[in-house]
């Protein structure tokens, strides 16, 4: 740990005290943080890493001044503007771009701990890196620092105006910004700087996949993603140009011209951004951007044309859950299900005009000749886990390993008592749903205080086999009576994986008839794939 000299004294009392706060010296400034209660770790709070243009709350962040006095970090509260999904309200302020740290009390610039960068999910419009969910007590149990990042959602995030001053992919743009903070102040907190591993979980996997494909500095040594890549059919429908316009003429503001749209958007208070934005069913995502002198860029082509260059001798821990929309089927009712489920999907990746032929053979092979109904609704599961979640990942593992990288591939089919997304759905159904592993990665304040011994064992499994990949780029350096399997990664000639469960598992090729159906339809429907540049 890197202490002022003049406070040398207090400051190492305070590290080694639970009643004294720990003081650290970054190169922003002077920082200090809270001893934590429920274990042998300190606490940065809501460190601002960037700030929001004022002028321009939809283009670029700039970087934060330095810290003239010592920044009490003491609240992980900030949210950036969104609807979140608790209780479907409006919160959020755009001074959010806010970042945790977590450190384990034997971190000091002596002994220096890897460091595992973690990205929320939330499909770019909300979502929030605080203890309310991302509670760091497991991981941190097991020697790693851990950094939890905000980023702007939505309309402030995602907008794509193909104009310098905004260009798309502000939120990747400012997880970049946390990344480089990251990078350049982590050693002052007693961590390694060249063991960083960044991760997420759907759209924070997502986000991680465009920074290895990103041509930014490598800020980063190893990456973990669980449920997403860039080639998630979700990932690039993002609304259209004429956004600021619509935006706009629902907060009474008419005009034909988006520059005047942006320019009264920028001084509208940003819940009603948001409100305007979630009521005319607009989403913003991820976009292609154009060059532009002196402009960050961050994007340079569709995800399905990128190489994956820094994927060249990094170690990559990639997978999914055994049944990703369960959320979505468990308790749907029998007046939802739509006919149009199978050409929507198909829509978001394909360019079929109208010809209704590759429709008809997806449906055939997951439901026969039956009614899209109630009926069939566990196939229907399984097609829309396949094209959202499964094969997207699938697809990605082959280019990861075309580019030289070390890939460990998993299914986690766990299903205990704190599933997040099942209990948050109140899911009684067997098998993971989307998500849910964060219960196990994470102290999420939802879920029940009381963990069960089968629970607690799984927590010790994943966490050890998480934190094992960040100090060692390998889940399993050695087996023992907690990982007495070996998790070999995969190769050109077998597709292993690590079945996450009650045990754990080594297997070969999962829902391998599923996959080889999905892999013969992409390559045979290449040309009609939106955004492929036909090389």
């Amino acid at each position: 740990m890197k202490f002022v000299v003049f406070n040398l004294v207090l400051v190492c009392a305070a590290w080694a005290s639970p009643r004294l706060d720990p003081l650290v010296d970054t190169k922003k400034g002077l920082i200090r943080g809270l001893q934590a209660s429920d274990g042998d770790y300190s606490m940065f709070l809501g460190i601002p890493y960037a700030r929001v243009n004022e002028s321009n709350p939809f283009g670029p962040s700039v970087p934060h001044p330095d810290f003239e006095e010592v920044f009490e970090a003491y609240d992980d509260s900030a949210i950036c503007p969104q609807v979140e999904s608790f209780e479907n309200e409006i919160v959020g302020s755009l001074d959010c771009l806010h970042l945790n740290i977590y450190v384990p009390n034997k971190a000091t610039t002596r002994n220096r701990l890897p460091v595992l960068v973690w990205i929320h999910s939330g499909d770019f419009r909300r979502g929030f890196a605080g203890r309310f969910i991302y509670g760091p007590k497991f991981l941190v149990r097991k020697d790693i620092i851990l950094v939890t990042i905000n980023y702007r959602l939505g309309p402030y995030g995602f907008m794509c105006l193909d104009t310098p001053e905004i260009p798309g992919n502000q939120g990747l743009k400012d997880q970049l910004s946390a990344l480089r903070w990251v990078k350049e102040n982590i050693d002052a907190f007693g961590g390694d700087v060249n063991k960083i591993t960044i991760s997420g979980s759907s759209a924070g996997a997502v986000s991680v996949d465009f920074h290895l494909l990103s041509g930014q500095e490598k800020l980063f040594n190893n990456v973990i993603m669980q449920s997403g890549t860039t080639l998630c059919p979700w990932v690039m429908a993002g609304a259209t140009a004429d956004a600021p316009m619509k935006i706009a003429a629902h907060l009474g503001l008419k005009t034909e011209n988006n520059a005047d749209a942006v320019k009264f958007l920028s001084t509208v208070e940003p819940k009603l951004v948001i409100a305007a934005t979630s009521e005319l069913s607009l989403k913003f995502r991820p976009c292609v951007e154009k060059d532009f002198d002196g402009v960050e860029k961050f994007v340079a082509e569709h995800p399905i044309n990128s190489q994956i260059p820094k994927a060249k001798n990094i170690k990559i821990l990639a997978g999914y859950n055994n049944r990703e929309m369960l959320h979505d089927y468990a308790n749907k009712s029998p007046e939802s299900y739509d006919n149009d489920l199978f050409s929507q999907n198909l829509e978001k990746v394909f360019d079929f005009n109208d010809d209704g032929d590759m429709e008809q053979l997806v449906r055939q092979f997951y439901i026969g000749d039956e009614n899209i109904s109630e009926d069939v609704k566990w196939n229907l599961l399984d097609f829309d886990s396949d094209f959202t979640f499964n094969h997207p990942v699938h697809r990605n593992l082959q280019k990861y390993l075309e580019n030289a990288g070390t890939v460990y591939h998993y299914i986690f089919s766990y299903a205990g008592g704190r599933n997040y997304y099942k209990i948050k759905h109140n899911i009684t159904e067997d098998g993971a749903a989307h998500v849910d592993e964060t219960g196990y990665l994470f102290d999420v304040s939802i879920l029940p205080d009381s963990i069960s011994d089968e629970d607690q064992l799984f927590i010790d499994r994943i966490t050890t086999l998480w934190s094992n990949f960040v100090k060692y780029g390998d889940p399993t350096p050695t087996t023992s009576e907690l990982l007495p399997v070996k998790w070999t990664p995969i190769d050109k000639n077998v597709l292993n994986y690590l079945a996450i469960d009650t045990e754990l598992t080594m297997k070969r090729r999962p829902f391998y008839d599923r996959m080889a159906f999905w892999d013969l339809f992409f390559r045979m429907n290449k040309q009609f794939m939106n955004g492929y540049n036909g090389e």
